[in-house]
């Protein structure tokens, strides 16, 4: 085939071009067994319940950061010609880095403990129909993707950069995608502004001319919106953590009392010892049968956990950020205590979740501008930039709803946990 083409709901085409020889390489990386199993795996994890959307996969957002880093490196090749020799490394890097995700994307990472990042390093380097594809193009090419990966150190930085920083085509991707799959507006960013302000500072590092200043600024309150009202979404929290208990559960209670099949068997039992078949042989279809069977014929506190969340009749969650951390123990023992009084089983209903969200980290490859004479840290030219450099914490008291009147009077009276 000498040509293909993705027709994409954000990006249009996608048109790939077999006489390029990275192209010619992505083409058959997107054949891979390894990557068509991103079709599997949801990009947003349970949100399709808050958000009934929510339903692209991962293998749709990858083809989006492979098409954003062409255009960035385009971009930078014309300010740097010497960077053309690492577009296979940078097409590769930009195709593959979610190619670890276990079942529900991020939920699934908290689930079963593992990170993504990690096997997909793995991954590159070792499966047989992945590593053979990228050497084939240019000896070295997979190692040097899985030390893109796994966060070791790049032999340019700013390769590195569009894969992993705080302005990357994975980021710029997701937001788009996942503001539109949700329904929100959040997500409408200023895509050609931002990359057409993408330079070069004078040690080769990536910066940003100032007449992205603007579009670089919605950027960052954009990502900082869409953690608030998505990913930090009090439904959401209330999902990843109902997930995390079943897996607990069905851990705790042990082969004996839970059915698996051989696969499930291992990811619960024997984690460590996962090979890259039972890695990949997970997904959102065959965790989600699992819940199925065990809502079914499952022990009790297994299937009443599974049934919630396979019927959406979910937790409820109280924010209780504004109680010390003293209070929120209080609070927890508090609904625990109402949930028996209701016949509940307390461990499985009531739980505390504690999340922290930073809009820019100006310490962790901070951007900064460079109009061709001055080198400026991002937030020093932008008090906007600098105010999301404060972290914002919530805390979420996870509890039945047959309790929340009475809890939520309790926790509104004024001295509560004094």
């Amino acid at each position: 085939m000498s040509s293909r083409t993705f027709h994409d709901p954000l990006h249009r085409s996608i048109r790939l071009d077999a006489s390029r020889p990275a192209e010619a390489m992505i083409m058959a990386l997107v054949d891979s067994q390894p990557f068509q199993r991103l079709r599997r795996i949801r990009q947003l994890g349970p949100a399709f319940l808050t958000f009934h959307g929510a339903e692209s996969s991962r293998f749709t957002h990858s083809l989006g950061v492979f098409h954003l880093a062409r255009q960035a490196l385009d971009r930078l090749v014309s300010k740097d010609p010497t960077l053309e020799c690492h577009r296979g490394t940078l097409y590769a890097a930009a195709l593959l880095h979610d190619l670890g995700h276990g079942p529900l994307s991020h939920t699934g990472e908290e689930m079963f403990g593992l990170h993504h990042e990690q096997w997909s390093a793995r991954l590159v380097r070792e499966h047989p129909q992945i590593r053979p594809l990228l050497d084939a193009h240019s000896a070295g090419t997979a190692d040097a993707v899985a030390n893109l990966l796994g966060h070791d150190k790049a032999e340019r930085s700013v390769i590195k950069a569009l894969v992993s920083s705080q302005l990357d085509c994975d980021r710029l991707d997701y937001l788009l995608r996942d503001s539109y799959s949700t329904g929100t507006r959040y997500g409408q960013l200023d895509l050609e502004r931002i990359l057409s302000a993408l330079t070069l500072a004078p040690d080769g590092e990536l910066a940003i001319h100032p007449k992205g200043l603007m579009a670089v600024e919605h950027y960052l309150v954009v990502r900082n919106l869409m953690y608030r009202s998505v990913y930090s979404h009090r439904l959401n929290v209330v999902c990843n953590w109902l997930l995390e208990q079943v897996i607990r559960i069905a851990r705790q209670l042990g082969p004996g009392d839970v059915w698996c099949d051989a696969v499930l068997k291992r990811w619960l039992w024997s984690p460590k010892q996962l090979d890259l078949n039972a890695f990949l042989a997970n997904d959102d279809l065959r965790t989600g049968y699992h819940l199925l069977r065990w809502a079914e014929d499952g022990p009790a506190p297994l299937a009443n956990l599974c049934q919630r969340f396979l019927d959406r009749q979910l937790l409820k969650a109280s924010a209780v950020e504004h109680l010390t951390s003293e209070q929120q123990l209080e609070a927890l023992a508090l609904a625990r205590r109402l949930s028996e009084q209701q016949g509940m089983d307390a461990e499985t209903c009531c739980g505390l979740r504690h999340q922290q969200l930073r809009g820019y980290h100006p310490y962790r490859g901070g951007l900064r501008l460079w109009d061709g004479q001055r080198l400026l840290a991002l937030e020093q030219e932008s008090p906007l930039v600098q105010s999301l450099t404060t972290p914002a914490a919530s805390a979420w008291l996870i509890h039945p709803r047959e309790i929340e009147t009475e809890l939520r009077s309790h926790l509104g009276t004024h001295g509560f946990g004094a």
